[in-house]
């Protein structure tokens, strides 16, 4: 083989290993649909956030109007779609009712699995009910436990009691490993061809050649971590919550007070600004975002020295804020 040829091997040989690594890549996306609490403002709508993972749109809370906050966000009423509801105080979850009846008159035909505490069942149908509103397309609901909710080939949804003035769930997306980096240099010295097989062992799969089972692990590195994002709901700061969102690459917290008013966040079993960053700080989160504010502040800003003092990664949420969801280690 002559100089050219050589690197024009090695330049398909580099072209093969990016190609692998882009497939290993989902995109994840956050959306806050509504960032208020209990009342809506001018500038917010009521809780709920969207998370988008590869083509999948998993829904966290729909306060009242969230079907309209799905038409700006341009998410689309037929995809894919898992909900999840943390408690049954109306700001979370009375926009249920109105978004899936623009479902069915959009002629929704997906299947849909809505996940939330004891009483969800008879709220909707009972709602569905009285409202004489039929639906397109078949609807699932399941009572939530504490622990594993959900779980794909791809990620899991888990749950966590907070305290509130009822039960309420804190849920957490979080992605299994995904397979570590390809050696290009150790497929080629077990003489396994470019192209199909290169890709299954990036996948993590076992492949043949000649009769000889290959192992993955012989041509990849260590695996590497998925991704962790965790909601809240509405919930007092504790010791289970802590432990829940430790080491998550997202934080997204309920905040509906500042000191101003931290002796009605007690009252209230809510959150102050200050006691979000503080536990997100000792949980060593890599990113906090503060959400659900009570609509007594009509200008957050002068307030956020108190959480951004102890915890100075953090993001106030808008609505329709998008926030892209880097892998660890590999921040853009």
């Amino acid at each position: 083989m002559d100089k050219w040829g050589g690197i024009c091997l090695s330049v398909r040989i580099l072209e093969i290993f990016i190609s692998l690594e882009v497939l290993l890549l989902t995109d994840l996306k956050l959306i806050f649909l509504g960032t208020s609490a209990s009342i809506p403002t001018i500038g917010r709508g009521l809780s709920s956030v969207a998370i988008l993972r590869d083509g999948e749109l998993l829904l966290f809370d729909a306060g009242e109007g969230v079907q309209r906050s799905f038409l700006k966000a341009r998410i689309g009423f037929n995809r894919k779609m898992k909900i999840f509801i943390s408690h049954l105080h109306g700001d979370h979850c009375v926009g249920l009712l109105g978004l899936l009846q623009t479902m069915s008159m959009v002629q929704r035909d997906k299947p849909l699995t809505v996940f939330g505490p004891r009483g969800l069942i008879g709220f909707l149908h009972n709602n569905i009910r009285s409202l004489k509103f039929g639906l397109t397309f078949p609807l699932e609901v399941k009572i939530v436990r504490k622990g594993l909710v959900v779980e794909t080939g791809e990620y899991s949804i888990k749950a966590c009691i907070g305290q509130h003035r009822m039960k309420n769930f804190a849920y957490s997306l979080e992605e299994k490993n995904r397979p570590g980096i390809f050696d290009p240099k150790a497929a080629k010295k077990l003489k396994i061809p470019e192209g199909i097989l290169w890709s299954k062992l990036q996948n993590g799969e076992h492949i043949e050649v000649n009769g000889k089972k290959i192992n993955p692990n012989l041509v990849l590195g260590p695996g590497r971590k998925g991704r962790k994002i965790v909601i809240s709901g509405d919930t007092r700061p504790t010791p289970t919550i802590k432990r829940f969102i430790s080491g998550a690459d997202l934080a997204v917290l309920e905040s509906t007070y500042f000191d101003d008013h931290k002796e009605k966040a007690k009252e209230n079993f809510h959150m102050t600004a200050r006691e979000a960053a503080e536990m997100a700080s000792e949980a060593e989160v890599n990113q906090l975002a503060l959400t659900h504010f009570s609509s007594r502040y009509d200008d957050i800003k002068p307030h956020l020295s108190q959480a951004s003092d102890i915890y100075p990664n953090l993001i106030v949420a808008e609505d329709f804020m998008v926030l892209n969801i880097p892998y660890p280690n590999e921040k853009s």
